[in-house]
């Protein structure tokens, strides 16, 4: 058996962080992905610890038992960063773009030939923008809605006296 490139190491490590970070996200034990997953506990530690054999089929039995993102997980080793596939493990984004991708390639066939790079870049940071606009604006709107709130709620009224936060004042 050959020995793991220091390049083939590092990518096996990161993406063992990325299932290690999904798993206690979920709060789940070790024990309960590697029975989803088919293998023995001890296969699955030595997995998650960065030491075990990573393949795709595994990266997809992993996010299946996870109900999280295989491509997000995958794409870890292009992007460089674990905490990616923990970011992407609830809205899939990754598996989203690649099925676009898909429905691309099955709409243009060999004419994806002619999609210039200049029109791909542009459109795709157009649409990040959009995203990036989205969240942000999400996020000035509760905090908007928040800062309504404020006055209107009855446990932020002064309380009475003889009463403390939380219950009845002793009698």
């Amino acid at each position: 058996m050959r020995e793991k490139t220091t390049e083939e190491t590092l990518d096996v490590e990161l993406i063992a962080k990325a299932m290690r970070m999904i798993r206690t996200d979920r709060r789940m034990k070790p024990s309960e992905v590697a029975k989803v997953m088919g293998l023995p506990v001890r296969s699955y530690e030595h997995l998650e610890s960065g030491k075990g054999r990573i393949s795709y089929e595994r990266v997809c039995r992993f996010a299946e038992a996870t109900n999280s993102d295989a491509d997000a997980l995958w794409s870890v080793l292009q992007i460089g960063s674990p905490e990616f596939a923990l970011l992407c493990a609830d809205n899939k984004g990754m598996s989203i773009v690649i099925s676009f991708m898909r429905e691309l390639h099955e709409k243009l066939g060999e004419d994806m030939i002619f999609l210039e790079p200049g029109a791909m870049i542009g459109g795709m940071s157009r649409l990040i923008n959009e995203w990036v606009a989205h969240v942000r604006q999400r996020d000035t709107y509760a905090e908007k809605w928040l800062e309504l709130q404020k006055g209107k709620s009855r446990k932020s009224a002064a309380l009475p006296a003889g009463v403390r936060k939380g219950r009845l004042a002793e009698t």
